[in-house]
């Protein structure tokens, strides 16, 4: 689960990078659910795995919980959420 969720997480940075170029900002909608799935699946990554094996579910729910802040921030600043 969290070699998962930091792929997820890495996809969805990419992503997010991508909603910065002007007139691409309509992918936040997107981007911030496909982030969320992504902080669910590091959350129950690191309630299955083992105290030492949690390095990666941590990670990964960091750079979704990051994609999260940052997009809703973008749409904020451009309107897109009131």
């Amino acid at each position: 689960m969290g070699l998962i969720s930091l792929i997820w997480g890495i996809i969805a940075l990419l992503w997010m990078v991508l909603a910065f170029i002007p007139l691409l900002g309509w992918g936040n909608w997107f981007l911030i659910p496909f982030a969320a799935v992504g902080a669910v699946i590091a959350a129950i990554g690191l309630l299955f795995t083992h105290a030492s094996k949690r390095g990666r579910a941590k990670t990964g729910l960091l750079l979704n919980a990051i994609v999260i802040v940052v997009g809703v921030i973008r749409l904020s600043i451009g309107g897109g959420v009131i």
